[in-house]
């Protein structure tokens, strides 16, 4: 095996090509053997090794100790394949990276054989943020291509998924809204205007008084705290009852519950289901 890829490479490179040799399986591989099949690319021409994780059985630990080694070992571009069986895919990526790694295989929304690989969304923001290396991708072009790339394969994006899914930027629970309404970095790390995207903040069980007073004021309207608590019980109840959050005609109804002082009429069952309808 060692003649051979010695071999082709150098007929590769004789005729004028450039040379990524590609390891499948590699994480499973002797090491011994891979650094030993190392020495021979490199003195044969390749510039590039692609470790690939083909059954998805690393963690980031091992990755990071196995491209230590590769690292030290050669000088040739070293390029993570991480496939994301365990969900692990892009840890992996991060860990090579970190270990020596200067190339990521990714996919758009982790598309792949089985779990598919290493989301590119995901690798990219986790370069920016966590290695503060610039990967050159305009981030806020991502939730486009997700889409387009969801919209083509037929795969949908789930909405909890990172980076790309449209519940990233949403929030319901009450003291969570609170403290993000004084400052979004309260719980929030990304930043929903690097992806052309913006905060969505919705009612529900959850949800405390200060989202019912965004909301109202979103309406034009202003709340005192203790109107905001009443309407609050017709949201958690609505919500409980159709498992929707309530509509800006539904949000009207209660406003004027509350100002005609029924407020028993918002967690009456049949007002409710009256309401939905």
């Amino acid at each position: 095996m060692l003649q051979q890829t010695e071999g082709l490479i150098k007929s590769a490179r004789e005729s004028g090509l450039t040379v990524s040799l590609g390891g499948e399986d590699s994480s499973r591989a002797d090491m011994d053997f891979l650094l030993e099949l190392l020495e021979v690319a490199e003195r044969a021409g390749a510039t590039r090794f692609r470790f690939a994780d083909t059954l998805g059985v690393l963690d980031p630990f091992v990755t990071l100790e196995k491209f230590k080694r590769l690292r030290q070992a050669t000088e040739m571009e070293l390029e993570i394949h991480a496939h994301n069986d365990l969900g692990l895919a892009t840890a992996n990526s991060l860990a090579a990276v970190r270990g020596g790694a200067t190339h990521v295989s990714t996919t758009v929304n982790g598309l792949g054989e089985r779990a598919g690989n290493a989301p590119l969304e995901e690798v990219v923001m986790t370069m920016r943020l966590l290695e503060k290396k610039e990967p050159g991708i305009d981030a806020g072009a991502l939730k486009m291509l997700s889409t387009l790339v969801a919209n083509a394969s037929g795969r949908a994006i789930a909405v909890n998924k990172a980076v790309v899914g449209s519940g990233i930027f949403t929030h319901e629970s009450g003291i969570h809204v609170s403290g993000l309404l004084r400052d979004p970095k309260n719980y929030q790390f990304l930043d929903p205007a690097a992806f052309g995207r913006s905060n969505q903040i919705v009612l529900g069980k959850h949800s405390g008084a200060a989202t019912v007073q965004w909301a109202f004021n979103e309406l034009g309207i202003t709340l005192e705290h203790e109107e905001a608590k009443e309407i609050l019980a017709c949201v958690r109840d609505h919500y409980l009852t159709n498992k929707v959050p309530p509509s800006r005609e539904e949000l009207w109804r209660f406003y004027s519950m509350v100002k005609r002082h029924c407020r028993p009429a918002c967690i009456d069952q049949d007002s409710m289901l009256g309401i939905a309808s």
